[in-house]
């Protein structure tokens, strides 16, 4: 399965701090699917026009099953993955999002500034996640079951889930 990962951030493209967020989503998608994995990296500033291009050369030239970007899901004015992302979206998948606001209100109340979304370009499924590591393994820990069934409907398989360790 070919899972692309784009991390947005400023700062780590011009080498002020290290990505973690990016690797962060590799061990997680690892640890979810059993499936052979291989992963398209990209590392972005926050710039819509270039998160845009990065979405459809993931969906369209790449052929990734899955895009999955971190960061910039936020209100600031440098926030703008939604706005990419929706720009090349064929279906938006609004539910993504909600869950992960709705379950990650628990426990940070500021979670509901998150303006993440998820949809389908074509056979290629693209999600939003947080720009923290922490969020993003909390997040896209729960979206496994709804990664799996959504590929299967455009994409023709199903990634197998691997089983989840208790608490964990």
């Amino acid at each position: 399965m070919k899972v692309g990962r784009i991390t947005l951030s400023d700062r780590a493209h011009s080498g002020i701090y290290e990505d973690r967020s990016g690797p962060e989503i590799e061990r997680v998608v690892e640890e979810l699917f059993a499936e052979p994995i291989e992963f398209v990296r990209i590392l972005l500033p926050d710039e819509e026009e270039r998160i845009a291009s990065a979405l459809r050369r993931l969906a369209d030239q790449d052929e990734c099953a899955l895009a999955i970007t971190t960061g910039g899901t936020g209100p600031a004015p440098r926030d703008v993955t939604p706005e990419a992302t929706r720009q090349v979206l064929h279906k938006e998948l609004p539910g993504f999002g909600e869950i992960m606001r709705a379950l990650s209100y628990a426990r940070v109340p500021t979670a509901i500034l998150s303006r993440a979304t998820a949809g389908i370009r074509g056979r290629c499924l693209i999600i939003n996640l947080p720009g923290r590591p922490s969020a993003v393994r909390e997040c896209l820990a729960l979206l496994g079951p709804a990664i799996a069934e959504c590929l299967d409907h455009i994409q023709g398989f199903r990634p197998r889930l691997r089983e989840q360790k208790e608490g964990g």
